[in-house]
């Protein structure tokens, strides 16, 4: 498999394939160039339809009212942590309703969090206070899993925060080769 934009062989075509089979179909956004990768893999699951707000708050407060409205979890795909921060009083909201919340929150690449940037944060910390679950996908090969426990706990009546490094969502996901079984 390859790990170039949009490929479902890459940790954002996992996360989207597990979140679509995890029965999450809608997901609202204000992506950053962390989760660019995200936004291609979107072009190849039809089935999950984006929507592009243009402030954080709009994309936490619609996912809120839509999976309230639905009665099932809602995707938000945030910018690191000030994108988080800036979606907070209504994850606040959505935490104190048990409204089912799925955040996922691009991070910079694990290579790149020693540079210490001028947007690098301790997401875990800030998803913290508005989430009753929180996990950092460490490798492709952890995404499908990682989303999937993370619906797994919206629908348990929680916000569920899963941050995405933006190399564990653009690498490849090791596959065993076929002619070695």
């Amino acid at each position: 498999m390859t790990g170039a934009p949009g490929s479902p062989g890459n940790g954002a075509g996992a996360l989207l394939r597990s979140l679509l089979a995890s029965g999450v179909d809608t997901c609202f956004a204000n992506p950053g160039t962390s989760e660019m990768h995200f936004v291609a893999a979107l072009d190849g699951v039809p089935q999950i339809r984006a929507v592009l707000a243009l402030f954080e708050g709009v994309a936490t407060g619609a996912a809120d009212g839509y999976a309230r409205m639905a009665e099932r979890p809602a995707a938000t795909l945030l910018h690191l942590g000030p994108g988080l921060g800036n979606g907070f009083a209504n994850l606040h909201n959505a935490r104190r309703a048990g409204t089912p919340v799925v955040n996922v929150v691009g991070d910079h690449a694990t290579t790149h969090a020693k540079y210490d940037a001028p947007l690098q944060s301790d997401i875990p910390a800030i998803a913290g206070a508005v989430s009753g679950w929180v996990r950092e996908s460490t490798s492709p090969a952890d995404v499908a899993a990682d989303a999937a426990a993370a619906v797994a706990a919206a629908r348990e009546g929680q916000v569920a925060t899963l941050v995405l490094p933006a190399d564990v969502s653009w690498d490849p996901i090791d596959e065993p080769d076929a002619d070695a079984v």
